[in-house]
């Protein structure tokens, strides 16, 4: 399972993010998905059990393109892999982004139509939301996303049963990488960062 870019840290630092990536062994591959133990509380996937020093680095992909080019370089660079969950109308804007993910083998899945907050929506609107998303990818990338992040983080039962219910597994992660510069954000991640962990 590969993860992808936030909104406005699509910019950000992206060599001290790949060294970071390096530092930590990014991989990718299958893990059993591990949602945060609750009772009566539906939860997305925030990373999966691995035995190896593997961890998801994921994007997501909302407003501009300005470096996509050059994350798709460091990408490469590195060795790496990664998920953008990308919004709709950042498609409708970059195709040609898109399909530059898609082609250096990246996966490209689902960040919502208009990226509003899921939780104030309502079923139907949720699963519109989605599958707008959803048949704009596919119609560049020719692959249909299963895998859908809710923006802003935001979700409740209602979200995540809806999310289940027409094939998509919600994601969110559990390392932020966010950081004021190149070396803290590379020592956060090394702190932060454990095996199966969720990068954003």
């Amino acid at each position: 399972m590969r993860r992808l870019l936030r909104k406005h840290r699509y910019w950000l630092a992206p060599g001290a993010l790949f060294t970071l990536a390096a530092l930590c062994f990014l991989l990718s591959g299958p893990g059993r998905a591990v949602t945060a133990a609750a009772i009566d509380r539906q939860l997305p996937i925030y990373c999966v059990q691995k035995d190896s020093k593997v961890i998801s680095v994921s994007f997501d992909a909302a407003w501009g393109n300005e470096d996509t080019q050059n994350l798709i370089d460091v990408l490469g660079q590195y060795g790496v892999k990664a998920t953008f969950f990308v919004v709709k109308q950042w498609a409708d804007k970059y195709p040609e982004s898109v399909s530059a993910l898609h082609e250096a083998g990246h996966e490209v899945m689902n960040h919502s139509s208009t990226h509003p907050y899921f939780t104030k929506l309502t079923r139907q609107q949720m699963i519109d939301e989605v599958t707008a998303c959803d048949d704009r990818i596919e119609a560049i990338t020719g692959v249909r996303p299963v895998l859908f992040r809710p923006p802003y983080g935001d979700y409740n039962d209602a979200v995540i049963d809806t999310l289940r219910s027409i094939g998509h597994y919600p994601i969110q992660w559990d390392v932020e990488a966010s950081a004021a510069s190149s070396g803290a954000l590379i020592q956060r991640g090394l702190d932060r960062c454990t095996e199966g962990a969720h990068l954003l």
